[in-house]
C-alpha cells in the first residue's frame, strides 16, 4: 500500500519557513499603534541591488587592472550612489507613525476593511510605501505628505464566523533606486467580528408563538410570512405601514396590529428545520436580517442564550453578535 509522505516532509523550505514567521509574529508585541524605529525596521538588498553591486565590483577590478582613471570615477560614483540610495531608503520608513482603524464586523466570506493612518512629522515627503497583509502579496502603495498624514485601506478574508484577531501587517519601501528593500512587521490589537454567512435563499419566517396570556386560536392570516405582517389593505394608517419594504419593492405592507397582540416571532435554533448547527445559525442570520427588513418585532434563541423580541439596528447587531460568539 502506498504511503503518502505528509506535507512538511514534501515541502520542508516552506514548513520552516511557516514556523520561522510563527515564531517570528510571537515575538512581536501586539499594538494598534506603532512609531517605526531603528530596531523594528529592516534592509536587504534586492536582486537589482546585487545586480548593482556586482557591476560596482567588476568596474573596480577593471579600473585596477587597466589603471582607468575614468573607471575609478564610474565605480565610486556608483557606489556613493547606492550607499546615498540605501540611507534614503531606510530613512523613508524610520519614524513613521501607523494607526490602525479598527475593521467593523463583517459576515463570513466578505472581506473585512482595515484602515491605517500614516503620520509623519518629517518635513519632507515619504515616497513609495507600500502596505500589506502578510504574506498576501496585495500592496496598497502612497505618498506620504511631509508633516501630514495619509490612510490606506486593506481588505483580508476571514475564513470563518467568530472574534478574530486583526492579521499581521507588513510594510516597505524600495524608494528611491529600488536596490534595498526597507520593511517593518506589525502585529496589531484589534479584533474583527465575523458573523455568520446569511443563507441566500432561507425559507419563510417561522410562524408567531402564543403570547403568554394571549389568545392562542386568535385568527390568523396566511400570507407567506409572519403574521405580523399582512399585505396593505384601503384605509390602513400611515404609521402602520412597513416602510423600509416598500422602499425596495413595489409593495405595501402594514404591520397586523391584531395578531402582533397575541403572537410573537422567535427565531430557535432547534427550530430551523436543518441540523448541521452553522447552518442553523446561516438560516437565523438570514432570518434576523428579513424580520428586520420587514420591520417586525422578533426575539432569538440559542443553546443557552435568549434575546426578548424587539427590532431596530441595536436589537440586530445584538443577535448577530450572540449568532458569531455561539
Amino acid at each position: 500500500m502506498p504511503h503518502t509522505l505528509p506535507n512538511p516532509l514534501r515541502h520542508p523550505r516552506a514548513h520552516l519557513r511557516q514556523r520561522f514567521q510563527r515564531w517570528f509574529e510571537a515575538r512581536l508585541p501586539l499594538s494598534d499603534t506603532i512609531t517605526l524605529t531603528q530596531r523594528s525596521v529592516y534592509i536587504l538588498p534586492t536582486r537589482p541591488g546585487f545586480m548593482l553591486g556586482a557591476t560596482i565590483l567588476v568596474l573596480l577590478v577593471a579600473s585596477i587592472n587597466y589603471q582607468l582613471n575614468l573607471g575609478y570615477l564610474l565605480t565610486f560614483l556608483l557606489a556613493g550612489s547606492a550607499v546615498a540610495g540605501m540611507h534614503v531608503c531606510h530613512g523613508t520608513l524610520r519614524g513613521l507613525t501607523m494607526n490602525l482603524i479598527a475593521p467593523d464586523a463583517q459576515f463570513a466570506g466578505a472581506s473585512a476593511v482595515i484602515g491605517i493612518n500614516l503620520q509623519s512629522r518629517r518635513r519632507s515627503i515619504r515616497h513609495g510605501i507600500g502596505l500589506a497583509v502578510l504574506g498576501s502579496g496585495h500592496w496598497v502603495w502612497t505618498d506620504v505628505p511631509a508633516q501630514g498624514t495619509a490612510t490606506v485601506h486593506i481588505a483580508f478574508k476571514p475564513e470563518r464566523r467568530g472574534l478574530h484577531r486583526v492579521p499581521a501587517l507588513t510594510a516597505e519601501t524600495r524608494f528611491p533606486l529600488g536596490t534595498f528593500r526597507v520593511w517593518t512587521v506589525w502585529r496589531p490589537a484589534a479584533q474583527v467580528l465575523v458573523y455568520p454567512a446569511p443563507e441566500p435563499f432561507p425559507p419563510r419566517l417561522p410562524p408567531g408563538e402564543p403570547r403568554a396570556g394571549g389568545a392562542a386560536a386568535a385568527h390568523r392570516q396566511s400570507t407567506g410570512e409572519f403574521d405580523g405582517v399582512r399585505a396593505y389593505r384601503r384605509g390602513d394608517p400611515m404609521k402602520l405601514v412597513v416602510w423600509k419594504k416598500a422602499a425596495k419593492a413595489d409593495e405595501l405592507v402594514s404591520r397586523d396590529t391584531t395578531q402582533a397582540q397575541h403572537f410573537e416571532l422567535w427565531l430557535d435554533q432547534h427550530q430551523t428545520g436543518v441540523s448541521h448547527p452553522e447552518q442553523q445559525l446561516s438560516r437565523l442570520c438570514a432570518w434576523v436580517l428579513q424580520a428586520e427588513k420587514h420591520g417586525v418585532d422578533y426575539g432569538l434563541r440559542l443553546t443557552g442564550v435568549e434575546i426578548k423580541p424587539s427590532r431596530g439596528e441595536a436589537h440586530k447587531k445584538s443577535c448577530l453578535e450572540a449568532l458569531a460568539r455561539h
